[in-house]
């Protein structure tokens, strides 16, 4: 189904909720009256307005389950467009990552050389964990391992969430600079009908993702 078809899908399921809605409170307002005003001496037939409203809860249940298609549709849309990434290299302005086997990598752009580049680690409550600069610090994109430990020399178990932040600078004058995660595309996900790709020790939205490279097969054999 393409997208065209899907949004003129969704349209008329949410224009055919909404005047089910409003023809079902004007069908109860108009049988509300209707059995107030009746002749006590030939009452409305009841089977006539519960089969009306039998026919009513029927039309809104097939509209619930175009719904739940619909849903289902963009949830396999998506986890398609996910899975063309598998096996490829990426690269992903994201900067959470999962402390694995004692190392959480990472990688950093600098617009232009700098002359102080701060790198801070943060765990997942805000706090920061290690601090210090970046092993380079010329313009350009460039790899940062972190090795579990804290500024004080502690190991962290693994298992932890973790962010990276930078702050560059050449004398008083800032440098603009990301965080970035790079790696191969091992798998992906769908939560709440969105795409996420697992790269590394990292799951990154699908939308994320700025940049993508064949997987060389020669090298990932040998």
């Amino acid at each position: 189904m393409t997208v065209s078809a899907v949004d003129s899908a969704t349209s008329s399921i949410i224009s055919g909720r909404s005047s089910l809605v409003e023809n079902y409170e004007t069908f109860l307002s108009l049988l509300t009256a209707q059995l107030k005003n009746q002749d006590p001496t030939a009452p409305v037939d009841s089977n006539a307005f519960t089969a009306q409203l039998v026919q009513m809860a029927g039309v809104e249940q097939q509209l619930l389950t175009n719904e739940l298609l619909q849903n289902l549709v963009g949830q396999n849309s998506n986890l398609n467009n996910g899975v063309a990434y598998i096996g490829k290299t990426v690269t992903a302005a994201w900067s959470t990552t999962t402390l694995k086997d004692g190392e959480a990598n990472w990688s950093y752009e600098l617009a232009r050389d700098a002359t102080d580049v701060k790198l801070e680690v943060v765990d997942s409550t805000g706090k920061v964990v290690w601090t210090g600069q970046a092993p380079d610090k010329t313009g350009g994109l460039h790899d940062f391992v972190w090795d579990g430990k804290t500024t004080a020399g502690a190991q962290l178990p693994d298992g932890g969430v973790y962010t990276l932040r930078i702050a560059a600078k050449t004398g008083e004058s800032d440098v603009a600079s990301q965080v970035l995660i790079r790696g191969r595309t091992r798998g992906v996900e769908v939560y709440d009908g969105e795409a996420y790709l697992t790269i590394g020790g990292a799951i990154v939205p699908l939308e994320n993702i700025i940049s993508v490279e064949e997987q060389d097969t020669e090298s990932s054999t040998t």
